[in-house]
């Protein structure tokens, strides 16, 4: 049975607030600067996988090379900085457009591309872009990289851990409320139509090629945007964040959390950034751990966590009324 229309609204302004409280009250818990540093991490790879999930969740769409845009916006930010002298929030802007640009030039052509074929070509072309960044060594600074100037906003710089934490808590929820609202828009219900039934979808006048370019420049720009931010305050970035590692690693929180879930994303991409540190005690025994847990999940809730947790719950109230 579908949800209604006020169903929906409640979902999603109960996980709005519920996101929030939990963003607001996780900083109680941090005992120094390690555990800002994480969680950190955390909101950018949210960040990220909100938009990835609109792509692959909502669109129907793989990409395993998200890890280049993110780079891109890394770089980009970097090189208008140090080199160029250009204001940061400038920098981040100006990248994002180019990224954006960019994925919406080559969407349209690999967009045609079905199963395994559109998986080899976005894996490709993130290939490129990272022996690019690693060959241009008088832009990138080649293998050994580059520094990047902090973040300054009207003379104020961000330079601690918890001014990073609440900036990107907002970021993190500005992105998920944008989300929400573009999957509950004629945008979104046209995405959907197209991913569940394609030529239906062209027979009615759908032009299902147009809205998965736009979701292929929304997640780009996402990521870009992010690349900028992790630029700015690391201080310093390596060809590596455009590796084939980075863009898988995406992909498997999309997957985890749970495709067409928006707070799916956000819950796969905090567990796989916050469990590799909690694992580091097992020593020789982590990726062995890591890998079981990850295997079980996807046996057990073979939907993604979030979308199987809640099915679950539905079925439990369900049988008690």
């Amino acid at each position: 049975m579908s949800m209604t229309k006020s169903s929906l609204l409640t979902a999603r302004v109960g996980g709005m607030a519920l996101l929030s409280a939990v963003l607001a009250l996780a900083p109680l818990g941090f005992a120094n600067a390690y555990y800002y540093d994480v969680a950190v991490g955390a909101l950018f790879n949210a960040i990220i996988c909100v938009g990835l999930n609109l792509l692959i969740g909502y669109g129907g769409q793989i990409s395993l090379g998200h890890g280049a845009f993110f780079a891109l916006g890394a770089y980009g930010s970097a090189i208008a900085t140090s080199r160029w002298g250009v204001p940061p929030l400038a920098a981040m802007v100006a990248s994002a457009t180019l990224v954006g640009l960019m994925a919406f030039v080559i969407a349209r052509p690999i967009l045609r591309l079905k199963g395994h074929y559109l998986a080899m070509a976005t894996l490709g072309i993130g290939m490129i872009i990272y022996i690019v960044l690693k060959t241009e060594a008088q832009w990138t600074g080649g293998p050994d990289g580059m520094g990047v100037d902090p973040l300054a906003v009207a003379g104020l710089a961000l330079s601690t851990d918890r001014q990073w934490y609440w900036l990107s808590a907002a970021l993190l929820l500005l992105a998920v409320w944008l989300s929400l609202n573009l999957v509950q828009s004629p945008v979104g219900r046209a995405l959907r139509a197209g991913h569940g039934a394609e030529i239906g979808a062209q027979v009615v006048g759908v032009d299902t090629s147009h809205y998965k370019v736009l979701m292929f420049v929304v997640s780009a720009v996402f990521a870009s945007v992010v690349g900028s931010l992790f630029a700015h305050k690391n201080g310093f970035i390596t060809p590596d964040i455009a590796s084939f590692h980075r863009s898988i690693e995406l992909v498997t929180m999309v997957v985890l959390g749970g495709m067409a879930s928006i707070f799916g994303s956000v819950l796969g991409a905090f567990i796989l950034t916050v469990l590799p540190q909690m694992l580091t005690a097992f020593d020789d025994y982590e990726a062995m751990i890591f890998g079981a847990i990850m295997m079980g999940t996807m046996i057990f809730l073979p939907k993604g966590l979030l979308p199987s947790l809640i099915l679950l719950i539905r079925k439990r109230m369900g049988g008690r009324s």
